[in-house]
């Protein structure tokens, strides 16, 4: 009877890490999946008008944003304080409509560019001389589905 002996001084297993890369890379792919990146910074300050009657745009991949007003406060020095024109992720002149259109259309399914829409997000405070001959830009180019952004009104 006196041949069993007490294992001392053996240490508990460690928890095994093999399935560690496994759960970090689920979360990186989960973050990359559910993560969305603004597509461009905005330039131009707005102070979208109120609506009652919105709608929501189904497929954001098939909208051109045009964006018009004053350039924010670190642009004013370089483009002043007259209401500017934004395609993408700089000024432009309202004569690049066409080719800012058709460079998106070139990226676009060909079955789906006839819905791609143009929305206009103008600023309440700018003329509607602009507005005018980005609406006839457009037309050029043949881009006749216009959408103009507004906020919902709070009654």
């Amino acid at each position: 009877m006196g041949k069993f002996q007490k294992k001392r001084g053996k240490a508990k297993p460690t928890i095994s890490t093999a399935s560690l890369p496994d759960i970090i890379f689920m979360l990186l792919f989960f973050f990359m999946v559910v993560t969305v990146l603004r597509e461009s910074e905005e330039k131009v300050a707005q102070s979208l008008p109120e609506a009652t009657e919105l709608t929501k745009l189904e497929k954001k991949s098939l909208v051109n944003y045009l964006l018009v007003g004053k350039p924010v406060q670190k642009y004013q020095n370089t483009y002043g304080t007259k209401p500017q024109l934004q395609l993408g992720d700089k000024f432009a002149d309202i004569k690049e409509i066409p080719l800012f259109i058709e460079k998106h259309r070139s990226k676009v399914n060909e079955k789906e560019i006839p819905a791609i829409i143009s929305s206009l997000k103008i600023d309440g405070d700018v003329t509607m001389g602009i507005v005018t001959d980005i609406k006839t830009e457009l037309r050029k180019s043949g881009q006749l589905k216009v959408n103009y952004s507004a906020k919902k009104r709070v009654d």
